[in-house]
């Protein structure tokens, strides 16, 4: 198939295009570069630097189907600052699927978040029957984003799958996390066994949990990036579904921080602190559905998580490239 992939120069989008190259598809990348990096658009991709907004220019009827990644994601920037995710998460995606509509493209998966839930109940994991009541405008949007793609499924036989996923982490292919600001735990972990920080901080250990820290689920960069690439041959023309990627259990912080020292030999110094305003005690996904309608569960744990991702940092080290 001949794809266009948003955001393509991002963690997860590069990893997704690399995998779509592998199975012989053509990818054309559309990243602004904001977050994005240029070296991380896979070799034998097309680029364009660009704007979701401009999608129209890069889309005609020879395209397939398109995997949407571009967008703003720090909860916090969101909540600072409202508008611009709003004008590049929402806007941004009708801009595209007002693009497909004119072109006759049918086909698209779409980078969700569990954000949209919110402050979830108490039982988990999280199922998509679950009440979705975003606390920020990032996930707000983003649930936006998903009534928006019924609207066009009901009304123009748009085809579209949303996956809605907490952490992602691991490398792949050479390509890792680079995020700036840097606000997830395993990479914030690996920069002070890379020596690039003294410490990291821990958020909260009085939570109702087995250690007392925050639960989250985590899944290898890998392992997300074949479930775009399975829902995108099963987008059905004139439907949207709704697919939660979890792991069905989760990792502790302190757990977290155990595997990251085991793997790399370093103490990795942690300063514990109050919880952040609204953080749960724990966001665990079910993965029924996906494993229903894809064929698909993840194969990578924690360990193999963090050895990745500490590869990538080492040698990107090697190389003497900035973090």
């Amino acid at each position: 198939m001949k794809l266009l992939v948003t955001g393509g120069a991002g963690y997860v989008g590069s990893v997704v295009a690399a995998l779509l190259l592998e199975a012989g598809h053509e990818v054309t990348v559309l990243d602004v570069l904001s977050a994005g990096h240029r070296d991380a658009v896979p070799e034998g991709a097309s680029f364009v630097e660009g704007d979701v907004h401009e999608a129209g220019r890069v889309l005609d009827a020879s395209f397939d189907a398109v995997l949407h990644f571009a967008g703003r994601s720090l909860v916090g920037e969101s909540v600072q600052d409202p508008g611009p995710y709003w004008y590049t998460n929402v806007a941004g995606t009708l801009a595209l699927v007002e693009a497909m509509r004119e072109h006759g493209v049918e086909r698209l998966v779409f980078s969700s978040t569990a954000a949209v839930y919110g402050n979830p109940p108490s039982h988990a994991p999280l199922r998509e029957s679950d009440p979705a009541a975003p606390t920020n405008p990032y996930g707000a949007g983003k649930l936006a984003v998903d009534h928006l793609l019924t609207g066009w499924a009901c009304a123009h036989g748009l085809g579209a799958v949303s996956l809605r996923y907490f952490n992602v982490a691991g490398a792949h292919g050479g390509l890792g996390e680079r995020h700036d600001p840097e606000t997830h735990l395993i990479p914030n972990l690996l920069k002070v066994a890379s020596g690039e920080v003294e410490h990291a901080s821990v958020h909260g250990t009085d939570y109702p949990t087995p250690d007392g820290t925050a639960v989250r689920d985590y899944l290898h960069v890998r392992d997300l990036a074949d479930a775009h690439v399975r829902a995108l041959e099963r987008c059905r023309p004139g439907r949207h579904r709704v697919l939660n990627l979890g792991s069905g259990g989760g990792y502790s912080v302190r757990e977290v921080l155990a595997a990251v020292r085991r793997i790399t030999g370093h103490p990795v110094p942690v300063a514990d602190g109050p919880r952040r305003p609204g953080d749960p005690a724990v966001l665990v996904a079910a993965n029924d559905r996906a494993r229903e309608e894809l064929g698909w569960r993840p194969s990578r744990g924690l360990d193999t998580i963090v050895a990745d991702a500490w590869g990538f940092v080492r040698g990107r080290q090697e190389e003497g490239a900035t973090p």
